[in-house]
């Protein structure tokens, strides 16, 4: 079932203490550049420097104490296994991350340095589900989905639920699109507790969720090439349907585009963000008509980027 908007308050209330209630931060020249005031939602603060703490502690506290005994495990290229890593280490529960051999080092060495297990496999969607699958077989382990849970989609929601209390009256809220665990909860979040219209933000190269919500169905991801590594992952049936019915539209945009917001917030706010990250304001910045004069929130959903691969 859909969380309720009740579901959402117990998760926020479930998570507060896994959690950093994050800040909102404002840059006067990017509003200058943009024509409209935006409110940037800094979720590269949170624990482990990514949204997903809020939707893997939410799963994770849930769990019963057998379950929790026989320990978790996910797939992840990087963000959401760090998630689960750390709440898995502040509950006193043994987890493995199952990553793509391609992931970025730096969110490899995250994950060991928290505590969890790494199991590496090849890059595709197939190899990290049926490897998952064998460690849940053979240890008895709980697998916690990345993004198409309930439980996780309830935990993000909590960013969207602060930036509504921490920001007055938004017009609109964009959020980047991957698998689809962090839109819908915003969506749901926006949908409850406010007026504000949702927007999906994605690269061409990853453009399965724009294509699916033309089409009305889900067209799977096949061979995403971004360097918005966060956002390769194809889109979760049950964030799917939650975002036909609550989001207003996706929106995609090309790689310079994305390196040129990713730079400009580097550089005139001075935070350190993913290239996943700046796909929202590349959107924005792209269609300034849609926009402006609009008071719009921005979900920043992490900071665990490889300095010695940055794209500028």
């Amino acid at each position: 079932m859909i969380p309720s908007d009740k579901e959402l308050i117990k998760a926020h209330e479930r998570i507060k203490h896994f959690i950093h209630k994050t800040p909102v931060l404002k840059s006067e020249s990017i509003n200058k550049i943009a024509g409209c005031r935006i409110y940037f939602k800094c979720e590269n603060f949170q624990k482990m420097g990514a949204f997903k703490m809020r939707g893997a502690s939410n799963a994770l506290l849930q769990l019963s104490e057998t379950e929790r005994h026989l320990g978790v495990t996910t797939h992840s290229s990087g963000n959401f296994g760090q998630a689960v890593a750390l709440s898995a280490k502040l509950s006193q529960t043994k987890a493995t991350i199952i990553m793509p051999n391609n992931a970025p080092n730096v969110k490899k060495e995250a994950v060991k340095g928290y505590g969890a297990s790494v199991i590496e496999c090849e890059p595709t969607l197939e190899a990290r589900e049926t490897t998952a699958n064998e460690f849940v077989n053979k240890t008895g382990a709980s697998f916690l989905h990345p993004y198409n849970c309930y439980d996780v989609i309830a935990g993000n929601s909590t960013a969207t639920i602060e930036l509504l209390e921490q920001t007055k009256n938004l017009d609109s809220i964009i959020a980047p699109v991957g698998g689809g665990g962090l839109i819908s909860g915003t969506a749901l979040a926006a949908t409850y507790f406010s007026k504000a219209k949702v927007y999906g933000a994605e690269p061409e190269g990853a453009d399965d969720a724009f294509r699916s919500f033309k089409k009305g169905e889900i067209i799977p991801m096949i061979n995403p090439n971004t360097i918005a590594d966060g956002l390769r992952t194809s889109l979760g049936d049950k964030g799917f349907e939650i975002i036909q019915k609550h989001v207003t539209d996706i929106f995609t945009c090309k790689e310079d585009e994305i390196i040129y917001a990713m730079r400009l917030i580097w550089e005139r706010m001075k935070i350190i963000i993913e290239p996943s990250c700046a796909v929202p304001l590349a959107i924005l910045l792209k269609n300034k008509s849609k926009f402006k004069k609009q008071k719009v929130g921005i979900i920043i959903t992490g900071g665990n980027v490889d300095l010695a691969k940055l794209p500028f």
